[in-house]
């Protein structure tokens, strides 16, 4: 009993906290064999990937390789720090895994969430990063196995699914391009000459600038001819110091330079500005119209790429305040400098510059410049700098994907002007169709030759008609998300751009009328546009005689010439005209909806009638064109039937000696619904986006058309188009919904 008594338990003592850490610590990385070691570089790989993305979509100046080798520096560096951090913190606790592996993938995928969320929703930040980081960890095994002594059946394997993840990504499935919408019956080709093809012109190139610039010696040292800076700290307050370290100069002291090409000959030559937009700062964009530049030039005219990146925002200085009316403001500087060159015979502008012969092109907010500059009343009446403007007599305006939004709570309204609006319905930047607003605000106070039009182009985007600026409307990291596959090709938009600029300016500045019908009915190019996309166009000319338009009363039946209104079958409302984010672009219209009818009952019809002919008595002989802007909203119906099948339409007009005419719609064109647009590469990603900025796939858009009244005559000899009274629109099957505005005749 007393020797069972002296027995004790031995428990052993566990070693002091300290110790068991150090031994932890030094075993950090027991389980990171050589194959985890290996496999480290699929999670580097995924993280590098962001951080190149992220290099061009914060340029510093240097170029994309160096800014890129700079950004993966970083990168990796962080990375060395981080995974070896976490890989301590793992072993302290002691968790059984390859901790250096995992600190890899623990700082991928974080890094990768916040790069992301920094300019998207909390959503679509996580699915990417674990989207990337899970691809990472997928190739860094593949490789890891293809490092180690594996069977060469489970090498072929892993190199094989490989593939298939890359082939997968190749052909991720995307919308198809739009079919183009119209059919060629009654659109005769126009006989001239392509106008993107070069004129007969030679030319000469040539820069003049500040002689400053130590970015671009073309505007430096190496400049042509010095121009005078200008000082716009009167409409300039933001203006950072890093901003200035980088340029060399602030608000009060910017440069006036720009990119010349010019005919050779005696001239004197009609002059063109084309002005960039809101690009990233530090990838210079004046260069990207170059192709337009040479086509001009060959053509007859001066062309001149004016240089405004000093305005552009930057990620490392943001913007400067006010510069929308800065970049109207500097154009206007720009023709007082050449102002300035023609009056000096040392220069090449000596004697060469027909000043009454002038017209503006702009891109993005440049196309907002553009207008502004013509409406420079509205902001810089009281600027004593500018002198008079009337002595500029800017006879054309070319808006390619404008902005347009308020400044100083006006916009501009232009008169007595020749306004093109150009637009892609793949413009993930500038997604609404804004060049349709100031089209709306762009009229005519005196019968003359001037006029508007707009066309719209099915598959075209906002970057590719500046050739600097890339393929993707919006910078890296976001830019991924775009969807890129029914984009038409960089030249393809840009032989768009070059046909429509050509003809508009051969037609507004050299009083070229064989390229007018271009712009009445875009189907008259379609021998010279490319044909695998759409295309909507609308026009109105100075000596339109509008007989019907919805902005004077809420009263749907009557009209502003003294005409009535009737609806018969169908829902008939005037509404605001609206983009594809129901914002109004500040004009009414009427809505038409009809139900399917059945063969034998009566057509859905809308009626404009008046007592007497609504021809002006001003009209000297019988009118020749019947001409309305209609835009199919079929694509609104819960069963768009009608917008898959095509809107059956007839048009009918009455006299005042009781006869009739109605020809078929159909037969003379065909109205399209509007592209339906997949901005970005998933639905998901569609809605949630830059604040569900895609979420609209589709705007309705206006679309006129022209019909030659000889038609109705060839249907009803005893049609007298001297005396009209009536228009009738009737509507067969159905379900369908349209617009009309703007009807009346030429």
């Amino acid at each position: 009993m007393e020797l069972q008594q002296l027995q004790t338990e031995y428990i052993p003592l566990k070693p002091p906290l300290r110790i068991r850490f150090g031994r932890r610590i030094r075993e950090t990385y027991r389980y990171d064999t050589a194959f985890w070691r290996m496999a480290v570089v699929g999670p580097w790989g995924a993280a590098m990937f962001v951080f190149a993305l992220v290099a061009l979509g914060m340029p510093t100046g240097f170029g994309a390789l160096t800014d890129i080798l700079a950004f993966i520096s970083v990168g990796t560096t962080g990375l060395f720090i981080a995974a070896h951090l976490a890989a301590v913190l793992l072993a302290i606790i002691g968790l059984p895994l390859p901790r250096l592996y995992a600190g890899s993938v623990i700082y991928t995928i974080t890094v990768i969430f916040f790069i992301f969320w920094q300019d998207h929703d909390v959503a679509i930040s996580a699915v990417t990063a674990t989207v990337l980081t899970l691809a990472g960890i997928v190739a860094g095994i593949g490789a890891g196995l293809l490092r180690t002594r594996f069977s060469r059946r489970l090498r072929f394997l892993v190199t094989a699914a490989l593939g298939v993840l890359c082939v997968s990504a190749a052909v991720w499935p995307a919308d198809s391009p739009a079919a183009n919408p119209s059919i060629t019956k009654h659109a005769a080709p126009i006989e001239s000459e392509n106008p993107a093809e070069p004129g007969n012109y030679g030319y000469i190139t040539f820069d003049y600038g500040s002689g400053n610039d130590y970015w671009r010696t073309e505007f430096g040292k190496k400049t042509d001819l010095i121009s005078t800076p200008v000082d716009a700290s009167a409409y300039i307050e933001k203006w950072s110091a890093f901003r200035t370290r980088y340029w060399g100069f602030d608000q009060s002291s910017l440069p006036l330079n720009g990119r010349v090409w010019m005919p050779e000959g005696e001239g004197p030559f009609p002059l063109v500005l084309m002005v960039h937009g809101n690009h990233l700062m530090e990838d210079f964009s004046d260069e990207g119209y170059g192709y337009l530049g040479e086509l001009l030039a060959s053509r007859g005219f001066i062309a001149v790429s004016v240089d405004e990146n000093y305005l552009n925002y930057s990620v490392w200085t943001g913007i400067p305040n006010n510069d929308m009316k800065v970049r109207a403001w500097i154009l206007l500087k720009h023709l007082q400098q050449i102002e300035g060159f023609a009056d000096d015979a040392a220069t090449p502008f000596y004697q060469k510059v027909n000043f009454a012969q002038i017209g503006l092109i702009g891109h993005s907010r440049g196309g907002q410049a553009v207008a502004m500059a013509k409406d420079a009343g509205h902001w810089f009446s009281t600027d004593e700098t500018l002198g008079s403007l009337e002595r500029y007599n800017i006879q054309a305006i070319i808006a390619i994907s404008p902005t347009d939004k308020k400044v100083d709570g006006e916009l501009a309204r232009i008169k007595n002007v020749s306004y093109l609006a150009i637009q892609g319905a793949r413009d993930a930047d500038v997604n609404d169709f804004d060049g349709d607003r100031q089209y709306i605000r762009t009229s005519f106070t005196n019968p003359s030759t001037h006029f508007k039009s707009s066309i719209y182009i099915a598959d075209a985007n906002h970057s590719q008609f500046n050739t600097e600026w890339g393929f993707r409307d919006i910078s890296f990291p976001k830019g991924i998300f775009l969807n890129q596959q029914a984009i038409i090709g960089p030249k393809k938009q840009r032989e768009i751009a070059k046909i429509y600029v050509s003809a508009f300016l051969e037609s507004t500045l050299h009083g070229n009328g064989s390229y007018l019908p271009l712009f009445r009915d875009y189907r008259t190019g379609l021998h010279w546009l490319p044909a695998d996309t759409g295309y909507f166009s609308r026009f109105e000319g100075a000596l339109f005689n509008k007989m019907a338009w919805y902005d004077e009363d809420l009263n749907r039946r009557t009209l502003p010439s003294g005409g009535l209104a009737q609806g018969n079958h169908l829902t008939w409302v005037e509404e605001e005209v609206k983009n594809r984010k129901s914002v109004s672009k500040g004009t009414r219209g009427i809505t038409l909806e009809w139900v399917e009818r059945e063969y034998n009952e009566e057509p859905a019809s809308y009626s404009l009638s008046w007592h007497s002919s609504f021809l002006p008595r001003r009209m000297t002989k019988p009118p020749e064109i019947l001409s309305f802007s209609i835009s199919d909203r079929s694509f609104e119906l819960i069963e768009p039937s009608a917008s898959s099948a095509g809107l059956q339409a007839e048009v009918e007009l009455q006299s005042t000696n009781g006869e009739s005419a109605r020809i078929p719609l159909t037969d003379y064109v065909e109205i399209a619904s509007p592209p339906d647009v997949a901005f970005t590469i998933l639905p998901w990603v569609e809605k949630r986006l830059s604040g569900g900025k895609y979420k609209y796939p589709q705007e309705a858009v206006f679309q006129t058309v022209m019909l030659n009244l000889s038609e109705f005559v060839k249907v009803n000899p005893q049609l007298d188009l001297s005396a009209l009274k009536g228009i009738t629109f009737y509507f067969s099957k159905g379900p369908g919904k349209i617009m009309l505005d703007d009807i009346g005749i030429y």
